[in-house]
């Protein structure tokens, strides 16, 4: 199939690309000399990295005035796979603090960048070193480890951001967080923190109703990070187009994806926005279904600037896909 060759293609060569940059930056940095900048100074402003928008999002409203903010991820791009930029080490060296999501989401390139920042207050262990999933329970933990099965997901489905109450758990880690390293802003830490919990309260009632249309939906998306989304808004994932997460499709993959759907009836393709359109659209001329743009990162379309417009816009989304396919069964 010339579709799916074009498709592992470009993914193959954007990985290359990763790893050539990454041995690139280590390379140039070795002989750097870096040690990091000094403690912070009471009253001054923790730098903050984070590796996804998200998490610079909710750090910038626990933390208020007391914190800088930058994320390394952007939100168009695949959070297994960013692309290292030299800027990075520096970003890294100078942090006072470094949130990650965990369940080594980040794995494949941001432990070789913290190894090689010569910064130890980021240090996984060390109390700069943020780890927003200690409160979450993983879901879709697999039974089995091996290559053959995929590797971005063997601690547990990372995407774990996409359900609103646990965004609450990973902004009470980043104030904990905060306070290790910041112990005289506990206040305003704590207090923001509350202010944050009570917002997504609020609006999660809002999303709720908003997502009702949706309750007991089937769908596939193209990569296993909608689980926390489907169930905390009653939506059923029905499958994806990888194999495994990481696993691109093989042709009879693809062959069983479409029978199932037509089988079960399901009318709904999820698409991130850092794959391939090709792959979806195929899915849905075969199938009858229509695709609804999904983002799993703050960032991932214009206008998508906090948390609160991110759930927004994939309810919004997948509302659009469902009414248009029955504006077109009513024809």
């Amino acid at each position: 199939m010339d579709l799916l060759r074009e498709t592992n293609r470009g993914r193959s060569v954007s990985l290359r690309g990763c790893v050539y940059c990454l041995l690139l930056i280590l390379v140039l940095c070795a002989n750097l000399g870096m040690s990091g900048r000094p403690p912070i100074e009471e009253g001054g402003r923790l730098q903050v990295v984070t590796s996804i928008p998200d998490l610079a999002n909710f750090t910038m409203r626990i933390g208020g005035d007391l914190v800088d903010v930058q994320s390394l991820a952007k939100g168009l791009e695949d959070p297994h796979g960013v692309p290292i930029k030299p800027s990075f080490l520096p970003k890294l060296n100078q942090a006072d603090v470094l949130v990650v999501m965990g369940l080594q989401n980040e794995h494949a390139w941001l432990r070789a960048l913290i190894d090689v920042a010569r910064n130890p207050r980021i240090l996984p262990g060390n109390p700069g070193y943020i780890d927003s999933s200690v409160k979450v329970s993983p879901k879709q933990i697999p039974q089995v480890l091996s290559r053959r099965d995929g590797d971005l997901h063997p601690l547990g489905n990372p995407h774990f951001n996409l359900d609103p109450v646990n965004a609450k758990l990973m902004a009470g880690a980043i104030a904990e967080g905060l306070e290790r390293v910041y112990p005289s802003g506990k206040g305003i830490f704590q207090e923001n923190l509350k202010e944050f919990e009570n917002e997504i309260d609020a609006q999660l009632t809002v999303w709720l109703k908003l997502a009702a249309p949706l309750k007991g939906l089937s769908f596939i998306s193209y990569h296993q990070d909608t689980i926390y989304f489907a169930e905390r808004f009653g939506l059923k994932e029905a499958g994806h187009i990888e194999i495994r997460p990481g696993v691109e499709p093989t042709q009879r993959h693809l062959v069983e994806l479409v029978e199932k759907m037509k089988r079960e009836h399901i009318q709904l393709v999820l698409r991130e926005p850092y794959f391939s359109e090709q792959l979806p659209n195929w899915v849905a001329e075969e199938t009858g279904a229509r695709v609804a743009k999904f983002l799993i990162m703050v960032g991932g379309a214009p206008g998508v600037q906090t948390y609160e417009d991110l759930i927004t816009f994939n309810l919004e989304s997948l509302l659009a896909a469902v009414q248009s396919r029955n504006d077109q069964s009513n024809d």
